[in-house]
């Protein structure tokens, strides 16, 4: 019997024992075959999480960041104690005392979903199988997966320390929103940094990892709440709070930005605009878009944030102001549906839904607006963010009858008398508030539009080349189309001192005369014959006169006695032009460049013919802080001088390449200042300090240019179609860039200053006739005197006159006339006859005036 109970006891035991070695085997056989081929996890030592690239504006303000992701790393030792504690709750509750894998907890987790019926279900995968799950594995859900995810997880946890492990998985979960990362998800629910976090918004942080979209703190308000008030619990129970604590947390209501219980982070910065997408568009260039969007770097730009706004405005004002001239309405050409009109809640939440402009700030806040009653006079809105009277707001007559209404098929319809001429129930609109210009007092809305002619304004430092301001066009939600950098178009005029800087290179002089009488040139195309604006020829006229009227026949002239190739080989020395070709129309800027170009081109007269440049960043540092580009490579020793004489400014060494003489830079700038003084742009551009520039019209004003400088900074405007069509009779870029240069430079002045151009130690300064380009006597005075400069040790030669090889306009009987000859009165002030007006030569013709 003994022996009978020995063996069955025996055979038990050898039973268990072989399947307890058989499970063994199995287990082990299983985890052998699964852990062969494992990602590595020891490169997670190294992980560097993907970051927030931000842009700071150089008086240190948050503009704008990127990210694919939007993630603000966290290190371990900068999570409060109680982030982590509420997410050990949520998660692993025995994070700190198992070896990656809790199989205590995965029971732990059965029983709890039994007993709740599912209601409370805690993840049976630890923390650290998470962060493998996040880092190295997929997603799906099989039992192969999660047997990778247990053999990484203890490997992990035999490499990283927990604090290491927790800091991965903080920082990598996502949270819903497009937060990745505990920091980024708690300025994004709550507009707070972590520490400043209380326990309840702490769960609620960990309520989310499970699925944040079922977690929605709006859609799915109770269910958050629930789990919230879950995780509180736990922290509880894990002793991590107080009864009282968690009596008190678990009192408070559900809050949180979503929710509108707290202003979001966004709130804080500016609209993106032109100038941090452009910075975004060539950081992604430079350091690749990959790099850009993940890489955690810190750009410092170089917009001044007091100037920006006044850039835009100055824009905005010329371009509506040409639009409101032109008559014509247009709307949006958006519409909400009649059923979305029932009730306020219903148009507004419609409203919020469309993709309509919301960035104009122009005399006051654009709101988009929807017509909610057309009656016989006037149009009853309602205006986005702007609650409802007692009588409604209203559109009246009054505001409508500048324009008339744009149908589907282009066609115009009668001039409007009532509001109901140009909107219909359903219409979106944008309104402002008109007020009284002395008081500031409401008089009522009226209705505004983005205007179809569009443009661009760029501003910079003549020395550093640093971009203060920039605009793309009148509103970057109504077109991201940066025309200040990405628009080629035609200079006109503008481009014509080049051609005058090569010849002033070239040994000629302001006092040069070259002769002002019509031409005519063969081209594949036909004959083209060249003109004057005025369509009026002058006779033999200096070089000055002939830029401060921005003559065309004594451009062409000139530049066909210097040569194209000199001419083209300025503008690209310049950065004009990559590839300049050789053909006689570009002397007046028939080829296309940008404004972005054109103004960095600018600053190089400016500051005395030295290279400069164009930059919109000063500094860029990565995510540990190291400077990885600085724009700014000039020498300044006594900058690390701590005892510099008060008063003493730091001498800065320059180290730019030289790209024109500056005795060059001075006859220049001397000629275009005579441009602003009495020329082109006299009418318009009226600053306090020296100032030089030149317009440009190209045929038919399908662009209109001007670009200046003062002695600091250099500004340049550009308008026109997006698809180039003539703006009509009047305009022109003296007329409507002027005035965009002067709106800004004269606030830009008040800030930086100006002063008298720097003279070079090598000019010689002789008085001459502008007129004629004799020379005068050292006492001669008077509207025709001018102070010529001209380089020392050359004598200058007066009497030389050079027409290009082109005959005079008297000896041209090859031009068909179209009428009579006639007279014209030269800058001598004698009487010429000259053909007619040529019946050819809207080819090709670049600029005009």
């Amino acid at each position: 019997m003994f022996r009978f109970i020995l063996s069955f006891f025996g055979g038990i035991f050898t039973t268990l024992t072989m399947g307890i070695f058989m499970v063994a085997l199995t287990l082990g056989a299983v985890f052998w075959m699964y852990g062969r081929d494992l990602p590595s996890h020891e490169s997670l030592a190294q992980y560097t999480p993907p970051t927030i690239s931000r842009i700071y504006s150089g008086q240190g303000k948050l503009i704008d960041e990127f990210a694919e992701e939007r993630r603000l790393f966290a290190p371990a030792d900068t999570i409060p104690p109680l982030i982590k504690q509420a997410f050990i709750s949520a998660e692993d509750k025995n994070f700190y005392v198992h070896d990656g894998y809790d199989l205590r907890g995965i029971g732990a987790a059965a029983v709890d979903a039994v007993r709740s019926r599912g209601r409370d279900v805690r993840g049976a995968s630890t923390i650290t199988q998470q962060v493998m799950k996040n880092f190295l594995l997929s997603g799906d859900r099989r039992a192969e997966r999660k047997i990778k995810e247990i053999i990484l997880a203890a490997r992990l946890e035999q490499t990283l320390d927990k604090e290491k492990i927790l800091e991965l998985y903080l920082n990598e979960i996502f949270l819903g929103q497009n937060s990745y990362g505990v920091a980024a998800a708690s300025q994004t629910y709550f507009n707070k940094t972590l520490g400043e976090l209380a326990p309840h918004e702490a769960a609620f942080l960990a309520s989310l990892p499970k699925a944040p979209s079922d977690y929605h703190p709006v859609r799915r308000k109770e269910r958050l709440l629930q789990r919230r008030n879950f995780v509180l619990r736990e922290m509880n129970e894990n002793g991590y709070i107080s009864d009282a604590v968690y009596a008190e947390e678990k009192a408070q209501p559900l809050r949180s930005v979503q929710n509108g219980d707290f202003e979001s982070f966004k709130a804080e910065l500016p609209p993106r605009d032109y100038f941090t997408d452009e910075i975004r568009r060539q950081l992604s260039r430079d350091f690749g878009e990959g790099e850009f969007f993940t890489g955690g770097l810190t750009v410092r730009a170089t917009i001044d944030n007091e100037m920006q706004p006044i850039a835009a405005n100055a824009l905005r004002r010329q371009l509506e102001q040409y639009d409101r001239g032109r008559g014509i309405w247009r709307g949006t050409r958006q519409s909400l549906p009649v059923e979305a009109l029932e009730t306020e809640e219903s148009w507004r939440a419609a409203l919020a839904d469309l993709r309509v402009p919301r960035d104009i700030d122009l005399e006051s806040q654009w709101y988009p607006a929807v017509v909610l009653e057309v009656g016989d006079n006037d149009a009853r809105i309602g205006i986005e963010g702007v609650e409802d009277d007692a009588d409604g707001h209203w559109i009246p007559a009054k505001d409508a009858q500048w324009a008339r209404k744009q149908n589907e098929d282009g066609t115009l319809g009668r001039k409007a008398r009532v509001a109901g001429d140009l909107v219909a129930v359903g219409d979106v609109v944008l309104v402002r508030r008109m007020t009284a210009n002395d008081s500031g007092e409401f008089i009522r809305w009226t209705l505004r539009q983005v205007p179809e002619v569009q443009g661009g304004f760029v501003a910079m430092d003549v020395d550093t080349g640093r971009v203060i301001a920039m605009q793309g066009g009148f509103s970057y939600q109504a077109s991201v189309f940066n025309r200040a950098t990405q628009a080629r178009r035609q200079p006109g005029s503008s481009f014509k001192p080049f051609v005058f800087a090569s010849a002033l290179d070239s040994g000629y002089s302001p006092a040069t005369i070259v002769v002002d009488a019509p031409i005519e040139i063969d081209t594949p195309q036909g004959v083209w014959r060249p003109k004057n604006a005025s369509n009026r020829f002058y006779g033999p006229t200096p070089l000055r006169t002939g830029i401060e009227q921005s003559r065309n026949l004594m451009t062409v002239r000139l530049a066909q006695e210097v040569g194209m190739d000199v001419v083209g080989s300025y503008a690209e020395r310049f950065g004009v032009y990559d590839d300049l070709s050789p053909v006689l129309a570009n002397a007046l800027g028939s080829q296309e460049t940008t404004l972005y170009q054109m103004v960095s081109a600018y600053a190089m007269f400016a500051n005395g013919g030295e290279r400069v440049q164009p930059t919109l960043v000063d500094r860029v540092q990565d995510r540990y802080g190291r400077t990885v580009y600085r724009h700014d490579e000039r020498i300044c020793n006594d900058c690390k001088t701590v005892d510099l004489a008060p008063g003493q400014a730091p001498r800065v060494i320059s180290n730019r390449e030289r790209v024109m003489d500056p005795v060059t830079a001075y006859q220049l700038t001397s000629m275009m200042k005579g441009v602003v003084d009495r020329g082109t742009a006299r009418k318009s551009v009226n600053l306090s300090v020296p100032t030089a520039g030149k317009t440009g019209t190209t045929n038919e004003a399908k662009d209109v240019w001007f670009v200046g400088f003062t002695s600091n900074i250099v500004a340049g405007c550009y308008i026109g179609f997006d698809t180039p069509r003539p703006m009509g009779k009047g305009a022109s870029g003296g007329g409507m860039c002027g005035p965009v240069f002067q709106r800004f430079m004269s606030q830009a002045v008040k800030k930086y200053g100006g002063g008298p151009f720097a003279v070079p130690q090598d000019c010689n300064f002789i008085k001459i006739d502008r007129f004629t380009g004799a020379r005068l006597s050292d006492e001669a005075s008077g509207d025709n005197v001018v102070a010529e400069c001209f380089r020392s040790g050359e004598e200058p030669i007066f009497g030389i006159m050079f027409d290009g090889g082109f005959a005079m306009g008297a000896d041209l009987p090859l031009v068909e006339e179209v009428g009579g000859a006639r007279q014209v009165t030269t800058s001598t002030g004698r009487k010429a006859t000259v053909g007619p007006k040529a019946s050819f030569g809207t080819l090709s013709s670049g600029g005009l005036y």
